[in-house]
């Protein structure tokens, strides 16, 4: 502050020459840059018209009209800055006029070079902090006005009230919604229409007891012409300058018409993989990780969890990803042709071996092999297989001379290997061979908080594919996806969008769009129960759906899809959302019957 003192412009006005003078040089001397003396009233008012001063010193007793004059024209045309009056005879009468006028100060003679320093720098930091001071009141006032402008124009429809649920004010879109439902002029949170004042309440309850925001949620409404309308609601704490609870803010926005919107999370796609739990965030790690070492790599997980598409981003991750990647469904190949399929066979080596042909082995040289389902193989191709594992050779079925190949290995199962392991149905040298790395993906029951990212990823493929014009997914719809247990994990999940997808018609995917498996947690719900029911989720992709007890046991699920299908295994399995192999495997660990 005291640099900038010094650059102020300052206005001496006094009738006797050497007392201009000395102050000038007082005040030149201590630093002071601009400085002008004149010695009448005329002068004092001709250099005024023409710059704007800081801080005026004059004497009462001038040629002509005199200093009080001068100060009173001062305050009448407007200037603000700070005026110390001098005189050399000084009394109670000249003292109170001076202050009456709007003097800051008043001086007796003689002024020594202190006492003149002492008061300059008394005005002008007082001018400055009153310059700053307007300066952040215009400021306020401005930044006042550009809300208000926002809170008015906004096309979101926003409430506050305060801690007793009382409305302290209202936007030109809520109060124009509250006119059109004939609740104009209401003071009370408690009497807002419609089926979005119990939604509002309770999240104004949340905020209230919890002081912490109530993120966006998705409510549907029912308009009187029978039609689904789609409210986002989002409820936040209203704090005053010292962060003291005031009361909340509510706002609601018509989604209806809206596109779906892009989710703003962390990795939430990658290579192909749509998720951001933090669960898929470390498998998205591991695979970057594990990627660029050239090691075998186990992948284990539950039916539909996406073991092909973590191959596949091994793939991309290495150095190998400009050489073929070959898959092999060790399920879908007869066990006797699968050691041919894998390392290839020479003419006439066994009956129908009417030519030589490259096994799979041969064909991924310098990439990468990918055997899906490898719990299934028998116990001879165990055999050969470590042995290719151990030796990075082969020999063709037919042939003498071995085959040395640069093979990366990366295997998955949906199977218990260590189970199987110990009940001797698969090697453990084997087992230990490929488990040098294991990358294990998580089932989507335990990462529920995903599934509104890729119901609404299944959402875009399909309303492409059906030409569809869905926008959005309804609050209750992904609530009831998020309580299901999910056996067939996402391409399940894939199937039921799909389904969805056709079966509606309008803007909205709706719960009745989902299938009866999912609704029914729903339905239990609404009827009387003596046990609590589980609490609602909010759609939250930043904050994961709370932990649900499955409605159905996965033996339950199979049974019942038997049931419904007649023990046809292909429909049951398509009911799962599972493969047919993958069906078999279950019947026999769970000991279901034909």
């Amino acid at each position: 502050m005291e640099n900038n003192l010094y650059s102020a412009r300052i206005l001496i006005v006094d009738d006797e020459e050497s007392i201009r003078q000395t102050f000038e040089i007082f005040l030149t001397s201590d630093g002071y840059q601009f400085v002008k003396t004149v010695a009448t009233f005329d002068e004092a008012m001709e250099a005024m018209a023409h710059t704007a001063y800081d801080l005026i010193i004059s004497d009462i007793v001038l040629i002509g009209p005199c200093g009080t004059d001068l100060l009173r024209k001062i305050r009448e045309s407007g200037v603000k800055c700070p005026v110390v009056m001098i005189t050399g005879f000084p009394n109670l009468e000249s003292a109170a006029e001076s202050v009456r006028h709007g003097a800051f100060d008043y001086i007796s003679k003689p002024v020594n070079k202190e006492t003149l320093l002492r008061f300059t720098r008394q005005a002008l930091q007082h001018w400055s902090l009153e310059n700053k001071a307007e300066r952040l009141q215009r400021e306020n006032e401005k930044y006042r006005r550009y809300l208000e402008t926002i809170f008015r124009s906004v096309s979101d429809a926003i409430i506050t009230v305060d801690a007793d649920m009382k409305i302290v004010q209202l936007n030109e879109t809520a109060e124009q919604w509250l006119k059109e439902k004939g609740a104009e002029g209401i003071s009370d949170l408690n009497q807002l229409p419609s089926e979005i004042s119990l939604a509002c309440l309770d999240d104004a309850r949340k905020v209230l007891q919890n002081g912490t925001e109530v993120r966006k949620h998705l409510i549907e409404c029912h308009t009187p012409d029978d039609k689904t309308k789609i409210i986002s609601l989002n409820a936040s704490p209203l704090r005053g300058e010292d962060e003291e609870f005031q009361g909340v803010v509510i706002v609601a926005r018509d989604m209806s018409i809206d596109e779906p919107r892009e989710m703003n999370e962390i990795r939430s796609h990658f290579h192909g993989y749509v998720g951001s739990s933090p669960a898929m965030q470390k498998v998205y790690k591991l695979i970057e990780n594990i990627g660029k070492v050239d090691t075998a790599v186990l992948i284990t997980g539950e039916s539909g969890t996406g073991k092909e598409l973590a191959a596949e981003a091994l793939h991309a991750e290495s150095s190998r990803r400009d050489k073929p990647l070959i898959k092999v469904d060790c399920v879908s190949v007869a066990e006797n042709l699968l050691e041919s399929e894998l390392f290839g066979h020479r003419k006439g080596a066994f009956t129908g071996a009417d030519r030589d042909r490259a096994g799979r082995l041969l064909q991924a040289d310098g990439g990468t092999l990918f055997l899906d389902e490898i719990g299934d193989i028998s116990p001879r191709t165990q055999l050969l297989l470590l042995r290719f594992l151990q030796e990075k050779t082969f020999t063709p079925v037919g042939q003498d001379e071995p085959i040395q190949v640069d093979v990366r290995v990366i295997a998955a199962t949906n199977v218990d290997f260590q189970e199987m392991v110990t009940q001797g149905k698969f090697r453990e040298d084997l087992y230990y061979r490929l488990k040098v790395i294991e990358v294990r993906l998580p089932p989507l029951r335990e990462r529920t908080n995903g599934i509104p990212l890729l119901a609404n990823h299944f959402l875009e493929l399909f309303r492409k594919q059906l030409g569809k014009k869905i926008a959005i997914i309804s609050d209750q719809a992904l609530e009831c996806m998020a309580r299901y247990s999910w056996p067939g994990n996402v391409r399940e999940l894939r199937h039921v969008m799909e389904r969805a997808c056709v079966l509606c018609d309008g803007p909205v995917l709706l719960l009745k769009h989902m299938p009866e498996d999912l609704q029914r947690p729903i339905i239990k719900e609404a009827q009387p129960t003596s046990v609590s029911p589980p609490p609602i989720p909010q759609n939250n992709l930043t904050e994961p759906f709370p932990t649900t007890p499955h409605y159905q046991r996965e033996d339950e699920k199979i049974i019942e899809a038997l049931r419904q299908t007649h023990g046809n295994k292909a429909k049951a399995a398509k009911l799962l959302g599972i493969a047919r192999s993958t069906l078999y495997r279950q019947m026999q660990r769970y000991n279901i019957e034909d």
